[in-house]
């Protein structure tokens, strides 16, 4: 077996690592923007935070869970306990052009960002301590069993054909049901509904956003794990995909509102980069196309008309861009995958046998289903059983002095902005 280093292969996966990396701070920017003022630096943190405590919690126990050796489908064994094992040398179950410590570290950056996605369903109301521990628990006993399903050599997703070439099921479905859940069970700020809760800056969001857009090739394409033709497909994909997703979500608003927001078109960028992410290295440049246009739509209906009807406080919309962009991204590979980006079926005899439903393979649509409703049941009930644990133990919620006078000063002891002379 071949198992070579390649330095190119090598290269092309460092810089994505550190793209995905930068998408933790983006989407800290992203999210702060949208906050009150009174919160930018508590919304900021929490965000921040998971570089920290996530990278440490990868490399104690995070990444054996998620990657170690397979037990019955379910779980990693405990042979990478502490990075043990995990050095220069490449790791064939996954890449055997890379080192293994850089598949590691390229799958922390994924293990890193999506609790943070939680982030923006629950932002102003939350005790930062408690977060801290609910993300803790949440990404050992909800993110790491998912992943090790979904990507893990032998997992029983894996195993079944469930496709999800960068993230859509094991990081956005997961994450955006997971911040609805949490949502509904802490309740809407004070004054939801009755206050104006305006973004504070949405300047620092349109920045946020376009370094989004620039990490999510890294993402994406960083997921063949090589400098090859399929990172370059998933590369196009990615951009056109976000392009007519930011189109359809401002002209669906433009109609609806009687005019486009510069809120309205970065929101659509995301939902389009979310809605791609699985399907990235699977479909071709007008597929991507297509989904792009279909989540821009389905999303921005989402966050102007469902949300509106049912009342439910999802802070920055982590819900409707992120668990909806998703589930429609996971379903849409299961239509457009096709065997001539990536062969990724073959039967007993070595021959390619279609990908998705242009393929002919419409079994595949179910397979795809069974991997959202999974994702969906275990973020749930992952995310409700803990947030249970939390609260009965150290609380959940600020007060409501706390929470009316600003998570910054009360938590955090600072002011996001210090202006001389007064504030404004």
């Amino acid at each position: 077996m071949n198992t070579a280093i390649n330095s190119g292969d090598t290269a092309w996966v460092l810089m994505s690592c550190a793209l995905v990396l930068m998408m933790t701070p983006a989407l800290a920017l992203f999210y702060g923007g949208m906050a009150r003022r009174k919160n930018i630096l508590s919304t900021l943190t929490l965000n921040y935070v998971f570089m920290a405590l996530i990278g440490v919690q990868w490399i104690l126990f995070g990444y054996t869970l998620a990657f170690g050796p397979d037990i019955g489908g379910f779980i990693g064994g405990l042979h990478f306990l502490g990075f043990n094992g995990v050095g220069a040398l490449p790791n064939p179950d996954y890449s055997k052009t890379i080192p293994h410590n850089l598949f590691a570290a390229f799958q922390m950056m994924f293990a890193v960002i999506t609790p943070a996605l939680i982030t923006g369903a629950f932002v102003e109301r939350v005790r930062f301590k408690s977060f801290l521990l609910f993300s803790l628990l949440w990404a050992t006993l909800v993110y790491d069993p998912l992943c090790h399903w979904v990507w893990g050599s032998g997992g029983w997703l894996a195993r079944l054909g469930t496709l999800d070439f960068a993230g859509g099921t094991v990081v956005h479905i997961a994450a955006g049901f997971a911040a609805l859940a949490f949502a509904l069970a802490i309740g809407p700020r004070k004054g939801f509904g009755k206050i104006p809760m305006e973004p504070h800056n949405i300047p620092l969001t349109v920045i946020g956003a376009g370094l989004l857009w620039v990490g999510w090739f890294g993402f994406n394409a960083g997921s063949a794990l090589a400098a090859s033709g399929l990172a370059t497909s998933a590369f196009v994909a990615t951009h056109f995909a976000a392009a007519s997703a930011a189109i359809s979500w401002a002209a669906a608003e433009w109609v609806h509102n009687g005019k486009p927001s510069a809120l309205g078109a970065i929101s659509g960028c995301v939902a389009g980069l979310v809605a791609i992410t699985p399907a990235s290295g699977f479909v071709g440049p007008m597929s991507a196309l297509i989904i792009g246009l279909i989540a821009g739509v389905v999303c921005f209906a989402m966050v102007s008309k469902v949300k509106a009807r049912f009342r439910y406080d999802d802070s920055l919309d982590a819900f409707g861009v992120h668990g909806v962009g998703g589930t429609v991204g996971a379903l849409l590979t299961g239509v457009f995958a096709t065997k001539l980006i990536n062969p990724v079926f073959k039967n007993d005899q070595g021959v390619v046998l279609g990908s998705g439903m242009i393929d002919g393979n419409f079994s595949q649509i179910f397979n795809q289903v069974v991997g959202v409703v999974i994702a969906v049941v275990l973020a749930v009930v992952g995310t409700l059983a803990i947030l249970k644990v939390v609260d009965m133990f150290i609380g959940l919620r600020v007060s409501a002095e706390q929470e009316i006078e600003g998570l910054d000063v009360t938590l955090h002891g600072e002011e996001g902005y210090n202006w001389e002379g007064g504030t404004p």
